[in-house]
């Protein structure tokens, strides 16, 4: 790790969640490009993230992998739940990959990860019966920038009151969807569509009165859940309420992390998401000014169980990732190559992010709650990334 792309590290990771499409989770912990690297350069265009690997000697040894299996199972059945929407059909052939044989090779895989067979039996046989497919990462040698995100926890009200008094909102009805979750854009009088205002409009206007779906005690809290996509709200009475990304604006996300350090407001060794959460509570006049500087704006709605990735799937803490579905294959199973301080093995490909960008971009589900934050906050590491199709 290069000590200046350390101290970015900003914990804010997020969640683009858009009907199958690429618009669910938010945003991200950081902004890719105050990095050395350009983490999110873009491919040249009609090229995708994998390469298949043809020298066995490169294939990854899975066998440590296979020794932690926890939530693996559910979370392979989740991917093959998406897959069996019609829906999902849309998005394959992917590369030479048909929708059916994605289906296959979860079905086997899942087989497989019940079997009972030792890690070093699983290992064998995945290596002869299985395609493995290498990220060309954001650098074509595989280097793949991975971070972290997670579901809050707050306390809030269903009712605005003298604590609560700050607002996530439900999805206007001016708001224009496309088939596939994409956001259009606003809905004119005329029937055409124009760019949806951003947040600072938003804001100043007051357009959003009477849409509040809950109410929480502190206006960065609030902006939290707008970069994460999805909160646990703790109710008064001692019930929690999940809220779970609807849309956004159409908007592009902005980090505001370098702007505050450039403002001097916090220290490049001080960066993380308890250090923006203790400033903006001494100064809770300038959350504004700040937030406002992210255009992007993310409407909620009350979602039953868990928080749920771009294929509307729950997400399973260090089993579920975001990548670019643009470049990547939805849904399919993957091994994360890379050393963070919980490890995290094979991992399922069921969500995205607004600033999780092209091949050199992966965003892991910490979890939910406080501690999973904290891990989220200081997960910022190079790895690689490899998927794995039945031959």
């Amino acid at each position: 790790m290069k000590n200046l792309r350390l101290v970015f590290c900003l914990i804010l990771a997020a969640i683009c969640l858009a009907a199958p499409g690429c618009q669910k989770r938010s945003a991200v912990i950081l902004d890719a490009q105050v990095f050395e690297k350009n983490y999110s350069r873009p491919l040249p265009e009609g090229q995708l993230a994998l390469r298949k690997i043809t020298d066995p000697a490169q294939i990854p040894d899975y066998t440590k992998a296979f020794s932690d299996l926890d939530g693996l199972a559910q979370a392979i059945e989740r991917s093959l739940n998406y897959l069996s929407k019609p829906s999902s059909k849309n998005y394959y052939p992917y590369g030479d990959i048909t929708h059916e044989h994605a289906v296959k090779t979860l079905e086997e895989l899942k087989k497989l990860v019940v079997s009972g067979r030792s890690p070093e039996e699983m290992n064998r046989i995945v290596r002869e019966r299985f395609d493995t497919y290498i990220s060309v990462g954001c650098d074509d040698q595989g280097t793949v920038l991975y971070t972290g995100y997670y579901t809050p926890i707050f306390d809030g009200s269903p009712r605005r009151t003298d604590r609560f008094r700050y607002p996530l909102h439900t999805t206007p009805v001016d708001l224009v969807k496309g088939p596939e979750g994409t956001i259009l854009g606003q809905k004119q009088p005329d029937g055409s569509t124009r760019k949806y205002p951003d947040r600072t409009e938003i804001h100043q206007s007051g357009r959003l009165a009477g849409l509040e779906i809950v109410w929480l005690a502190d206006p960065f809290e609030v902006y939290i859940v707008h970069v994460q996509g999805s909160a646990k709200i703790r109710m008064p009475d001692g019930g929690i309420r999940t809220f779970g990304y609807d849309a956004h604006n159409g908007w592009d996300y902005e980090s505001i992390v370098h702007k505050m350090i450039a403002d001097g407001k916090l220290a490049d060794k001080n960066i993380s998401l308890k250090a923006m959460m203790d400033y903006f509570r001494a100064h809770p006049d300038e959350v504004d000014r700040y937030v406002n500087q992210n255009p992007r704006f993310v409407f909620f709605k009350h979602e039953p169980g868990d928080p749920r990735g771009s294929l509307n799937e729950p997400v399973t803490a260090f089993r579920s990732i975001a990548t670019d579905k643009s470049v990547y294959p939805r849904a399919m199973l993957a091994y994360a190559e890379v050393e963070l301080k919980r490890p995290v093995g094979f991992v399922l490909d069921q969500d995205t992010g607004g600033a999780i960008r092209a091949a050199g971009r992966c965003d892991v589900y910490m979890g939910v709650g406080e501690e999973a934050g904290k891990l989220a906050g200081v997960t910022y590491r190079e790895g690689r990334l490899y998927y794995l199709f039945l031959k």
